[in-house]
């Protein structure tokens, strides 16, 4: 798995970057996001869940059964609307209640 940053679409807030548990995320000279080191990611999708333009993507190789797909989420009031692309160009679409999702 590895974290995927649309510079196109980032818009420098640094939300991700206060997210990320490892400090792996930081805002470049452009203002933009980047990870310091993709093989470092926990794939915790913390940054995913705290980006407001959904700049943030991961792909989903074969060695974890994602197959080349590519996950990626935006937030709609309290439900996280997780996308799995296949690489068959359809689409998964998981909701997930952003209340219950985390309870231990």
């Amino acid at each position: 798995m590895s974290v995927m940053i649309d510079r196109a679409k980032c818009i420098g807030c640094g939300r991700c970057t206060d997210a990320c548990p490892g400090n792996l995320l930081i805002l470049s000279e452009d203002g933009k996001a980047r990870i310091r080191e993709v093989r470092d990611c926990w794939g915790c999708t913390a940054c995913m869940k705290n980006c407001p333009v959904s700049a943030i993507s991961f792909f989903l190789g074969a060695d974890i059964g994602g197959n080349g797909s590519h996950m990626s989420v935006k937030r709609d009031g309290f439900l996280y609307k997780w996308t799995v692309k296949l690489p068959d160009g359809t689409d998964k679409i998981i909701d997930i209640d952003s209340r219950s999702s985390n309870a231990y």
